[in-house]
């Protein structure tokens, strides 16, 4: 008798390999296959030795690259040949912690299939159990507090689990074979409602209870997956304004949740790119066209033709809209502008004055984490707010970081970024650094997200601005070496790194805000450079911000900084409707010609606040970027190529790019009758006409034929999709976001790969 020849091997399996499943797999797989040896989570990912015929491990090693668990990502796979011990058997042994962790955390995943069915079933044992999952979906890492993700590393640590549950834990053909969060009524985390001022509701179910109150048209704060929701029916205008109210939102309008895409459609218009978004596990809001007379409260987006939407994303949720509501607003648990809620204690002092009533749960969330959000624009998925459903994923880099960097990010939608090897680990969003809950979120998101990771930062990335508070941050951390980053060329390096480009690259850099070199303040500009550094080429012609930081909240500020550029001291006397809020003009005129209170900007986003408020549309903002939004829709009633650019000379050379031709042009048409609507979509094709021309002018100076857009401007969707248009028919290879958003959600990975760069 010939005795077939045995192998063994070790197999290192880096990605998110944690939580989804991979062990289960690996354990059905080897057994198929006829192989012995064993699998572990371990800091590395997951390790595993199997024992065999080579021609059974080789079977073994494509099923691990071709059929892996439908939420797990390999980002390598290394193997080492062993010595064979002749073991029989395959089994999943004790996680190890040997070494330094590198392995990959998943983010939460919403409600699979096959749970979804249970829930629903009355002849299941977790029928309307609102803590349902399995190795394909529910909680990660907003319940996570070390790796390896196993059970005692996770807030369900304090749950032991029923006989049941621990059987199907412990069964390999089981969905829920080691599924960490795994629980049932019996065992798990429950329910209970309260009124605002803690006393205990006694109902005999806490949903159905809370579904009446919703119906009354009650708030509910209710306790989800990364924090809390303030939540009320979507058609009750009465609820809704009343919410509006309490929580200081202003005009923002607020996000919705519906069952399902069909009844989504009763609302939007749906293109099929966008349907694919709505039902991706990460269930993001995603924005859409509204349609009208849709039935939802005018309150819910007043004067909005977009609206928010997601679906259900836990078990709680899809019990809330089971046949009880078509829409549900789901908004943070927060007053305006603060961190989201996620404890119970917590809630109940912040958001008790918002609710009548708060449904709660006794599984502790150990990090925030809002609804990401994006948007469809030329045919791909662009984010606009990336959180729950995709942090921690790493953005992966064309090469290694020089050293672990932590890097703080804007002082606006703050992110912050920590770097190990060819990995930049962005954490959620934590939204603007200008108040002190904001920052202690900051601060603790630092200190979590290196700690869940085992990265201990060796250099540190911030802003050039030496008055944001993250810039303040970074200069407190002794003993760090810090290196100090300007705002647009960060935008730029985040938009090369995204797309795996090292440079050199053109970058045509709009938004807002951002420190420039010179102290004034950028926000038009047309950038050379990589990741070791830049060049200024061009920039949107300078103008004062009477007012300073008023200028933002109110457009009409711009406008009047803008009709002057264009018209002289004449501009008071332009029948423009605007001109009511000019108050005594000739005092801001000399405040901007003695530069009181009044910076030079060359922002992008100031120039459309000003065209907003010069053709009547918006003249005070409550929410950011109110009055851009309100001059893109005006702009998308007109049909598209109707809307013919002005004639407009393009500069040549570097320096600034004028103006005040387009704002007289603008003004002109205005005074001559021409409808709002074509005059905001001739300013956005005129204005991308302009950029497009002097990126294509740069792009021949410089001999580069590649360019990134990036900047908060660039989620206004009409004028990304004419720029794009007009750089494409050029020949030039276009980079755009897709994974980060191109607001200031980007500036934290283009930090830290500019200090990796710097500090060779």
């Amino acid at each position: 008798m010939v005795r077939l020849s045995r192998t063994r091997q070790r197999f290192i399996i880096r990605g998110i390999v944690q939580g989804v499943g991979f062990r289960p797999f690996a354990y059905r797989t080897a057994r198929n296959c006829g192989l012995a040896g064993f699998v572990r989570n371990d800091g590395n990912g997951v390790t595993l030795e199997i024992e065999g015929r080579r021609e059974d491990l080789q079977r073994f090693h494509e099923a691990l690259k071709d059929h892996a668990p439908p939420l797990a990502r390999i980002t390598a796979i290394e193997t080492e040949e062993l010595l064979t011990d002749g073991g029989t058997g395959f089994r999943i042994v004790t996680t190890g912690r040997d070494g330094t962790a590198t392995t990959l955390i998943s983010p939460d995943v919403s409600l699979c299939a096959d749970c979804r069915a249970e829930l629903l079933d009355p002849a299941n044992q977790r029928y309307r159990y609102p803590f349902i999952n399995c190795t394909n979906c529910g909680p990660r890492f907003t319940i996570v507090s070390a790796i390896p993700y196993d059970r005692p590393n996770t807030s369900m640590a304090v749950f032991p689990m029923c006989t049941d549950c621990a059987a199907e834990y412990n069964d390999p053909d089981d969905r829920r074979f080691h599924a960490q969060p795994n629980a049932c009524q019996a065992c798990g985390p429950s329910l209970t409602l309260v009124t605002s001022d803690g006393i205990k509701v006694e109902s005999g179910d806490p949903i159905t209870e809370t579904i009446r109150l919703l119906g009354e048209g009650k708030i509910l704060a209710v306790r989800g997956l990364g924090g809390f929701h303030l939540v009320v029916d979507a058609h009750n205008d009465n609820a809704v304004r009343e919410l509006r109210k309490r929580k200081g939102r202003g005009q923002k309008p607020f996000a919705l949740m519906a069952p399902d895409t069909d009844t989504v459609e009763r609302y939007c218009k749906l293109e099929s790119e966008e349907r694919v978004a709505l039902e991706q596990p990460t269930r993001p809001i995603v924005l859409l066209r509204a349609k009208p007379d849709s039935g939802l409260a005018p309150s819910v987006a007043p004067g909005n033709r977009y609206l928010g939407f997601m679906l259900p994303y836990a078990p709680l949720h899809e019990l809330l809209l089971d046949s009880s509501f078509p829409a549900l607003v789901m908004t943070s648990g927060n007053l305006s502008e603060e961190p989201i809620a996620i404890g119970n204690a917590e809630a109940l002092d912040r958001l008790g004055p918002l609710a009548d009533y708060l449904l709660l749960h006794d599984r502790e969330i150990l990090q925030r984490c809002d609804d990401s959000i994006v948007r469809v624009a030329a045919g791909k998925e662009r984010m606009i707010r990336r959180a729950r459903g995709y942090v921690p994923m790493p953005v992966f880099l064309p090469s290694a970081t020089t050293r672990n960097i932590l890097a703080t990010g804007a002082e606006l939608k703050n992110t912050i970024g920590l770097t190990r090897e060819d990995h930049v680990f962005l954490s959620q969003h934590i939204g603007d650094l200008d108040n002190p809950a904001a920052l202690a979120f900051f601060q603790h998101t630092v200190g979590h997200l290196g700690s869940i990771l085992q990265i201990e930062p060796e250099l540190i990335a911030h802003d050039l601005h030496p008055e944001y508070l993250s810039t303040k941050w970074a200069m407190e951390q002794a003993g760090l070496p810090r290196i100090a980053v300007q705002h647009h060329h960060a935008h730029l390096a985040a938009v090369m790194a995204e797309n795996g480009v090292t440079g050199p690259c053109i970058g045509l850099i709009l938004d807002g805000t951002g420190y420039g070199t010179d102290g004034t303040v950028w926000g038009g500009e047309i950038l050379t450079g990589d990741f070791a550094g830049f060049q200024r080429h061009a920039w949107l012609e300078t103008v004062p911000m009477p007012g300073g930081s008023a200028a933002i909240r109110e457009p009409w500020r711009m406008a009047l900084s803008w009709l002057r550029a264009a018209f002289g001291d004449e501009a008071l006397a332009l029948p423009l409707p605007v001109r009511e809020r000019f108050g005594d003009g000739e005092l801001l005129f000399q405040a901007m010609d003695q530069g009181v209170n009044a910076p030079l900007t060359s922002s992008c986003g100031r120039l459309f606040d000003a065209v907003s408020s010069i053709l009547d549309l918006r003249h005070e903002i409550s929410f950011e970027a109110q009055a851009a939004i309100e001059l893109e829709m005006s702009a998308t009633d007109v049909p598209g190529g109707e809307a013919a650019p002005y004639e407009l000379s393009v500069p040549s050379g570097a320096g600034p790019v004028p103006v005040t031709p387009l704002i007289q042009a603008v003004v002109r048409d205005t005074l001559a009758g021409v409808d709002t609507g074509m005059v905001a979509a001739r300013f956005h094709a005129s204005l991308a006409k302009l950029l497009a021309e002097t990126v294509m002018s740069v792009a021949r100076e410089a001999g580069i034929d590649i360019v990134g857009l990036s900047g908060g401007v660039f989620q206004n969707q009409l004028f990304f999709n004419e720029v794009l248009t007009r750089l494409r028919e050029t020949g030039l290879q276009v980079l755009t976001h897709s994974l980060l958003p191109a607001g200031d959600g980007c500036i934290a990975l283009g930090q830290a790969v500019v200090a990796s760069e710097q500090s060779k």
